[in-house]
């Protein structure tokens, strides 16, 4: 396999696993092919034009987008047990990629040890809910015509904890063992270069390919919006993903890529309001305060 350190701003980074092996892409657990026919399925009822189908689908969507992207990139991360002996007898060594000139390689190993560790406790309290949720959840069978949807749902978010957890696990496994290898890519440096050069996919795809040069003086810049002071900046847009994924012929990657674009940008413009409100707020507070002080007793 091979992972991909994707920053998404200057203080997040999406974590992407790619299996690189025909065998290791087609050893799936029976719950991998129970996923892969729900998704299937999911896909089909995404498609109908209206009723319930498309309903069910809509506001799933909604749910689904509201899950971390911190969760999803975990889930690309293979499950460890069936790599493990390989990976512990040094055998097989796991190739990180990241944008060398927008993500130092000291960093690196400190960031995929952050993303490993900081969410696992999370993953298997989550995990152990949604299993424990399942039985209450399964007397909604007995309702005729429509699915059991909280059944189904809770077992996904089961499954997806347990997906996310085994991901963290799989990942701390190699940080420990050291069995990393980081290598920045320089056709990554030349795509995020390209996606902060321009402001549409379209200009991005006819406009030649960035020069060192180009890349350095936009690192530099972000260099200096790293600064704990500093405010968070994006350093990849929505459609950067499809760029990216196509670049790298990997198209799962576009709408994880989305989805995490999608969710960073969200915090930060809810940060900017309340930080514009918070002003406001002490200014009323303090207003209160002098006339509470100056009022008759």
């Amino acid at each position: 396999m091979r992972i991909y350190l994707l920053p998404i701003s200057t203080r997040r980074t999406l974590i992407y696993c790619e299996r690189l092996s025909v065998h290791e892409a087609r050893q799936k657990s029976l719950v991998d092919r129970a996923v892969d026919k729900a998704s299937t399925t999911w896909t089909n009822w995404e498609r109908t034009d209206k009723g319930w189908k498309k309903s069910v689908t809509h506001y799933g969507s909604i749910l689904l987008n509201r899950i971390p992207f911190e969760e999803w990139g975990l889930k690309t991360v293979p499950p460890l047990a069936k790599r493990k002996g390989d990976l512990k007898g040094g055998r097989r060594r796991v190739e990180v990629l990241y944008p060398g000139a927008f993500l130092e390689e000291g960093h690196a190993p400190w960031i995929l040890e952050r993303i490993a560790t900081e969410r696992q406790g999370l993953h298997r309290g989550k995990m152990w809910w949604s299993f424990g949720g399942m039985p209450l959840a399964a007397p909604f069978a007995l309702i005729p015509i429509i699915p059991n949807f909280p059944f189904f749902y809770l077992a996904f978010r089961a499954w997806s904890h347990w997906r996310a957890w085994s991901g963290s696990k799989h990942l701390e496994f190699l940080l420990k063992n050291d069995l990393l290898k980081y290598h920045p890519s320089p056709i990554l440096d030349q795509m995020y270069t390209a996606g902060l050069m321009h402001r549409s996919p379209f200009k991005s795809r006819a406009a030649p390919t960035p020069t060192p040069d180009q890349t350095a003086k936009l690192a530099d810049n972000i260099d200096a919006e790293k600064q704990p002071d500093a405010k968070e900046v994006m350093l990849l847009r929505r459609w950067n993903g499809k760029l990216l994924a196509d670049q790298l012929k990997l198209p799962n990657m576009e709408v994880e890529i989305e989805r995490a674009v999608d969710q960073v940008e969200r915090d930060i413009k809810a940060k900017e309001v309340e930080e514009a409100e918070d002003p406001r707020r002490k200014g009323e507070a303090r207003a209160e305060a002098r006339e509470e002080k100056n009022s008759p007793s």
